[in-house]
């Protein structure tokens, strides 16, 4: 695996692939790399003749109450999942590779509206943060396509949405989301959980599978009641939620009556951790049957 610190080397490595006509593939991550990560790897080489990752803890979209310095860091685990994976280039870059004139400075990229709810309302300006590292991590890498999971639903359209507005030739592919045998979402954040909030946190996604099987036995809008008594419930788990949203799958508008694309959105607080999870539903599927597809590992 070459790993290329400075943007030099990166393009040096780009230029070769090029020249050699390789398809790449990228995956941009913050580090601290689990089961979900390698499956993401394992995705991008199916669509591609060679995978480049990066690791960058973007402070940008770390708000103030979040604790960016706190961020867990586990460089050497990184390097050897992603060897493992047979990734082929790893960017590592610092602050003055993202942002070259510092960052304050620096230009912002904003995708609106979808940027200002739910995880963006809870957390002002995170999506601008990821909406200008994708973007500049997407100019230095120039990937045919580039992957990220669906449990970050909300980021997935907004980098979907920056891509088609400037126009750039990038394939965007969200990929299921990795789950332990119990339900939960893998996560970085996982790691904040105690022994005891870590055998609650399976509860959230439980909800949600209870919660869409509700919505496809009721007719217009009538999942609202749905929806707040399943936030009630995980707060009598121990959860302190922040929201728990049915939306439209195609911009995360609140749904009309007869749309049928839905998900499900969930933001909750366990203890020192902030656990986002979704589920995707069809409103034409059998009562009882999700349409998710998510990974069981």
């Amino acid at each position: 695996m070459i790993v290329a610190q400075s943007v030099a080397e990166l393009k040096s490595e780009i230029a070769r692939l090029r020249a050699a006509g390789r398809r790449i593939a990228f995956v941009p991550t913050m580090g601290n790399l689990h089961a979900g990560h390698r499956h993401l790897m394992e995705q991008a080489r199916r669509h591609a003749d060679v995978v480049v990752a990066s690791i960058y803890v973007n402070p940008l979209q770390f708000g103030p109450q979040d604790d960016f310095s706190a961020y867990p860091r586990t460089p050497e685990q990184d390097r050897t999942l992603l060897a493992d994976a047979k990734v082929e280039v790893l960017f590592l870059p610092e602050d003055a590779a993202i942002y070259p004139r510092g960052r304050v400075a620096s230009t912002r990229v904003e995708v609106p509206e979808v940027s200002d709810i739910l995880c963006g309302a809870a957390r002002p300006g995170h999506f601008r943060g990821v909406a200008t590292v994708v973007h500049r991590l997407f100019q230095l890498v120039t990937p045919d396509v580039a992957l990220f999971g669906k449990k970050d639903y909300q980021q997935l359209l907004v980098i979907r949405l920056m891509t088609a507005d400037f126009g750039l030739p990038i394939e965007i592919i969200g990929v299921d989301t990795v789950r332990d045998a119990d339900g939960l979402a893998k996560s970085s954040r996982n790691g904040y959980l105690t022994p005891e909030e870590r055998r609650i946190a399976p509860r959230l996604y439980a909800t949600l599978q209870a919660l869409a099987g509700q919505i496809r036995r009721v007719t217009g809008n009538g999942y609202l009641a749905h929806e707040a008594q399943a936030a009630e419930q995980l707060e009598k788990a121990g959860f302190r939620p922040d929201y728990v949203s049915v939306r439209r799958q195609q911009d995360l508008a609140v749904p009309s009556p007869d749309d049928r694309q839905l998900v499900i959105l969930a933001a909750v607080w366990l203890g020192r951790a902030r656990l986002i999870d979704n589920l995707e539903l069809d409103r034409k599927t059998a009562p009882g049957l999700s349409s998710e597809r998510s990974l069981i590992h």
